[in-house]
């Protein structure tokens, strides 16, 4: 607080002008910091303008950018879910069309030659699906060619704790984390293959020639049955053994149809009941893995939406904290600078006092 001293009538201490001097001093002060909010538009520049205001923005602004990171990787998992659940579409739809050749292959008013045409016609479908699969790649890996896994940060606890969303193609596609419980029966049919009741179920690798799954076989004439099979290797041709879960169902025999080898083929009249249904199976299967893609995006979008609300939020918080209110700033630098003018006169009247006691001397 400015206190008004006179020091009568002496001319080696001038304290009017010392006290013009100062408020000169500190409407100049004043006048640099509004300037400096005014330029930067932020209200705390370093920690002495607002010592815990300051570490309360640096705080927000840290957890903002995790959060900015945190949405980056939502976005980059949803990248893998929509690639995989587009190859899977279409494999479905080629499946599909596969099957309905088979179908038509079972029709008994078709000859060798025209069975022959349709397996080869199915192979070259088969062929495509071997392509698609190969080329369902993110980040360097493959999606589709059994083993792929990848756990995305998109989100972090009070204390920095990850928080993750894990996409899961190495494992039973029915159970989210990767494991499964004996006791949880889902299904009598499933991706890991066995009959649920009675029977333990082994986690198997899901692959789109997946492993360890059921293989619909002729018993006796006019019936089908399920069975499991060993597991078949990981890096095994889409169109090998054991295709979309089925083991036994190699779609890639289709090329190797003639009319020499139709006869005990997966396309022969005794076999195609057990291609169609095995031709089934693989599609449900397919569609399964497209239903857990689907739910682990739906999920993603959801993520996606509360991360840029935190994001907005965290920007609204620190603005309110660190931004400069302009208005008031202009207002306050207007102001001062009156004080400054003012103060200026002051002094200059001031310094002239001391030349009116040298009359006196004279």
């Amino acid at each position: 607080m400015a206190t008004a001293f006179y020091s009568g009538p002496r001319i080696r201490t001038n304290m009017p002008a010392q006290n013009a001097y100062n408020a000169l001093s500190t409407a100049g002060k004043k006048i640099s910091e509004g300037q400096l909010r005014l330029s930067t538009g932020k209200r705390i520049n370093n920690a002495s303008d607002d010592v815990a205001g300051f570490i309360t923005s640096r705080a927000l602004i840290a957890r903002n950018g995790s959060l900015k990171a945190a949405h980056q990787a939502a976005g980059d998992a949803k990248n893998v879910t929509s690639i995989a659940m587009d190859s899977l579409e279409q494999i479905g739809d080629l499946v599909t069309q596969i099957k309905d050749m088979a179908a038509q292959a079972s029709a008994g008013a078709l000859g060798t030659d025209e069975k022959v045409t349709l397996a080869n016609a199915a192979y070259r479908l088969a062929s495509q699906i071997q392509f698609i699969t190969d080329s369902t790649v993110f980040g360097g890996k493959q999606l589709l060619q059994g083993g792929y896994s990848g756990n995305w940060v998109t989100g972090y606890s009070a204390i920095n704790q990850l928080m993750t969303i894990g996409i899961n193609l190495a494992f039973d596609t029915q159970s989210i984390d990767g494991t499964k419980d004996e006791n949880d029966v889902q299904s009598l049919y499933n991706l890991t293959g066995g009959f649920k009741d009675g029977v333990s179920v082994d986690v198997a690798k899901f692959n789109l020639n997946a492993t360890k799954n059921q293989l619909v076989t002729n018993g006796s004439p006019g019936s089908t049955s399920v069975s499991t099979g060993s597991s078949s290797a990981l890096d095994s041709p889409a169109t090998g053994d054991d295709f979309a879960g089925i083991q036994g169902l190699n779609l890639s025999k289709l090329g190797e149809i003639t009319t020499d080898t139709l006869s005990g083929s997966i396309w022969d009249s005794d076999n195609i009941q057990s291609t169609l249904m095995s031709l089934d199976y693989a599609l449900t299967n397919i569609n399964k893995v497209g239903t857990y893609l689907g739910g682990i995006q739906t999920r993603l979008n959801f993520q996606e939406d509360t991360l840029t609300s935190q994001i907005t939020n965290y920007k609204a918080a620190i603005s309110r904290i660190e931004d400069a209110d302009v208005a008031e700033e202009q207002m306050k630098l207007i102001i001062n600078q009156f004080l400054q003018s003012a103060s200026l006169t002051s002094l200059a009247q001031s310094n002239q006092n001391p030349t009116e006691f040298l009359q006196l001397l004279r």
